[in-house]
Order: C-alpha cells, then structure tokens, then sequence
C-alpha cells in the first residue's frame, strides 16, 4: 500500500514538495533494519525520551498508564515495513513511467474517472513489477535476521542460527533453510498460476510527457501527509536521531578508517550492482528467447538466494572454494613443488560471488518484469531487420528498459552496502565494510558509537541514490516531448 501508492502519487500529481519526494521517499532503503530496531528501542523504551517526556509532563509513575512494547512481533513487522517499501515503491514507479499515456487517456474517454483508470488499467499494467517488488520483500523478511534477533522473534532464521552455530548441527540447519526456499517458491508459483495466461505488454508505442494532476486544497494535504509520513518514520526521525548519538558519543575511530571503510562498501556494492545486473539481464532474456521449462525451472532455482540467511550462503560458498583450493594446492605441490595456497577463499572475488548468489534475484525479477512489458513483435521486427538477438537486446530491450535496469542496481547496491553476515564470513583478513563496524558495535549495546558508522553508511548510499532516481524519472520513452 505505502510503496504503490506513493510511487503513483510522486509520478501522476502535483503537489507541494512532490519532486523532493521522488527521490525522497528512497532514502529508509540506506537505513539498515537492524539500525532502525536499535533507534527506535532507544527511543521508546522506559528511559527514552518519549516515555520520560510524558512522565514529566503528567507527573505520572510507572503504573500510571500504558505504553505499547516495540519489541514485539508488530514492532518487528513495523520496522521492516518502514525499511523495505522503497522496493515496491521503486519497482512502482518504474513501471509506471513505462506506461503510456494513450492507454489511461482512452480509459479517461470511456467513462472512467481518475480512481478506476488506477484500479482497472494503471494497477493491473504493473502487476508484475509491483509483485516482483513484493517477492523481494517476502524473502528479505524471511531472510532477516538481526531485526527478529533483537526483538525476540523466532522465525526461521533464527532457528537455523541457532541449530547451526550454537547446537553445532548443519545438516539440521540445511533442511530448515531447504523448508524455507520451498515456502518461497510455492509462493512465487501460485502468484504465477493466478496470473496463468495474462500478459501485460503495452499495446502502443506512442508516449508523450506524463500529465501531471494539480492538487490543491485538502487533496494537496493528503497527498504530502501520504507521501511524507512513511519518510519521516522510515528516515528523518531515525537519522535525526543518529546525528545526536553520534554527535554527543559517537565513534570514537572516526577519521581515516572510515574513509578506508566507506571505500570498501562502496567498491564491493558498485562491482556487485554491475555483475547481478548483467547477469540478471542475459538470464532474463535468454529465458525469453528459449522458454524452456529445463531453463526456466534452472533461472527460478537460480533466483532463490534473497530468501537464504547471508551466513548460510556464504558457508556454502566456502564449502567448495575451498575444496577446490585444496585441489589446486595438492596438485601443484605434487607436480611442482609449489604452493599455492588459497586462491578464491578469503578474497574479493569470493564475497562478489556470494553477493551474487544472495542479491541475483534483487536485479532479476526487476529486469524480468520489465521485460515482460516488451511486445514479442519488436523482437520479429528486428531479427527481419537482420540484427542478431544480441544486438537487438542491446539496441532495443535496453534503451526500453534502462529505468528498470537503473533500479535492479540501485536496489543491489543499496542491499550491498547493508550486507552483514555473508562479508563477516567470507570477506578476506583485515578487510571490512561499514555494515561490519556498525553491527559489531550495536551488538555490544553501543549504539551510540554505531551512530557514526550507521550515518557513514547512509552518507555513502545517498549520493547514488538521488542521482539513479533522478535517472529513472527522465528515462522514459518520449520524456522530452513537450
């Protein structure tokens, strides 16, 4: 609801702050939810300062009255909602910068108002990105595990940290992670069976400028209160309050190791955003060149990873990194003489990999969405035209598509720079990243020294993310047209 909305909002109407907003509304996807559980507790519990500000203001004692407990399994579902609806928002509004206006002005002519041109013809057109961004949801909730931990929910990921690191019990552990990709793909497969033999391609390649509805009065109100309060609960409370943590006692270490830090996760997320998106690209498109069910069972399987806890991904990875490093190592002492020690466990090389194999499905389902949207005619057009299918995925699909290509890194990097246990586990020696050094702090209770790194992480995000959303806004079709 917060991200369709919104995105429809910022993207057909006009209102008081609506081009900040754009923007605007991606910046709790920088905010780690973790974080944003330790703020909140912070500023809730007892103690804080909204518990303590109505005690002194009504004079009250603790059993004067009642105050909800945010570390509850509501809380939990709060966080996470406030953290992740920049998915569906994204995912939302590149679809409807898609879209072309002739459609939603032929349903206009027909009789609809504003209202069911939305429900009828705008919402069904962008099913698929808009459940694309729900699947990401869906496995990152599953996938979650410092928000859970912290609040005491168990879930499975908790139960799979708990069988695997604390009763020493792997295999027990691996069938818990098997019964939780089975409860995503059962998902994923009966939204596809409800969908059965709709297509969403556009049935016109006319665009023009998108009309923007002028809103004022009460409706202007609405839209900035709709638009504006998933942002201040999801962002500019919790870093306000961040930047007073980090001001009053923050990170003592703070300098040139946060530069080093900051350089890190910014390499790592731009290398990864690169290659999950290439990736995703051919993966898509040579799905839809040879629809097989062999090839679309493997792809399905292949974009499983999101809903994987990041540890259990990156024990799986090390797992034959280094049976194969050993192979190398004793053939080459037994041949040679020489050591080789290891080659791909503990570099960079192994933690892309693992990104890949936990973030492919971020960059996918956006890409495969979008490119669902394309009429399998252009495809015939360019091929009579004598271009190959590689060429006509560069020179056509793409420029088509580029938003929802913007997106699909946009959503790698940001997951990338808030990665915890897969860069803890499988990251070389003496090499880490911002998300390390705030979790290892709030998980000592230090949350104000975690303040600076948390903020770090946000200051390092939130250039690419404003300068991609503003990409996105003017890569459609027909955009420059007055």
């Amino acid at each position: 609801v917060i991200g369709v909305g919104t995105a429809w909002l910022v993207t057909m109407c006009r209102f008081p702050g609506s081009r900040t907003l754009e923007w605007a509304l991606l910046l709790p996807m920088a905010v780690p939810a973790y974080v944003m559980a330790y703020v909140y507790t912070d500023l809730l519990q007892f103690v804080g300062p909204v518990q303590t500000a109505l005690r002194e203001l009504f004079h009250w004692s603790r059993r004067d009255y009642w105050f909800p407990d945010i570390r509850t399994l509501e809380g939990a579902a709060l966080m996470m909602t406030l953290v992740l609806y920049p998915y569906v928002y994204l995912l939302s509004r590149a679809a409807f910068l898609e879209q072309s206006v002739c459609v939603l002005e032929v349903s206009r002519t027909l009789g609809r108002g504003p209202w069911r041109s939305f429900f009828t013809v705008a919402l069904p057109l962008a099913r698929p990105s808009i459940v694309a961004g729900l699947a990401l949801v869906l496995m990152e909730v599953l996938a979650d595990f410092g928000t859970v931990q912290y609040f005491a929910v168990n879930t499975f990921v908790t139960g799979i940290y708990r069988t695997w690191f604390a009763m020493g019990q792997p295999v027990a552990a691996a069938q818990l992670a098997a019964v939780l990709m089975m409860f995503v793909l059962v998902l994923v497969l009966m939204e596809r069976w409800s969908r059965r033999q709709a297509r969403y391609h556009h049935t016109t390649t006319r665009y023009r400028r998108l009309p923007k509805h002028e809103l004022k009065g009460w409706r202007a109100a609405a839209a900035m209160t709709a638009c504006g309060l998933p942002l201040l609960l999801g962002f500019l409370l919790p870093a306000g309050l961040l930047v007073r943590m980090a001001v009053t006692a923050g990170d003592q270490a703070f300098g040139p190791v946060f530069l080093t830090l900051a350089r890190n996760s910014f390499t790592l997320a731009a290398l990864a955003a690169v290659l999950a998106v290439s990736l995703a690209l051919v993966l898509a498109y040579g799905q839809r060149l040879r629809p097989t069910p062999l090839l679309k069972g493997a792809v399905r399987v292949a974009a499983m990873g999101y809903a994987i806890p990041g540890s259990v991904i990156a024990v799986g990875v090390l797992i034959p990194f280094a049976h194969l490093d050993n192979a190398v190592d004793a053939f080459m002492r037994q041949t040679f003489g020489v050591s080789t020690g290891l080659l791909l466990s503990g570099t960079i090389a192994a933690v892309l990999f693992a990104y890949l194999v936990r973030f492919l499905a971020v960059s996918f389902n956006t890409i495969e969405a979008s490119l669902g949207k394309i009429r399998p005619t252009m495809d015939f057009a360019s091929r009579v035209l004598g271009h190959t299918a590689g060429r006509t995925l560069i020179r056509v699909h793409a420029p088509i598509m580029w938003g929802s290509l913007l997106t699909a890194g946009l959503l790698v990097f940001v997951d990338v720079m808030k990665e915890l246990p897969a860069t803890m586990i499988v990251r070389p020696f003496n090499f880490d990243t911002l998300a390390v050094r705030v979790y290892t702090l709030a998980s000592d209770e230090r949350l104000t020294e975690a303040a600076t790194g948390a903020l770090a992480i946000v200051a390092v995000g939130i250039v690419p993310v404003i300068l991609l959303s503003l990409s996105i806004s003017r890569s459609r079709p027909g955009q420059t047209d007055e």
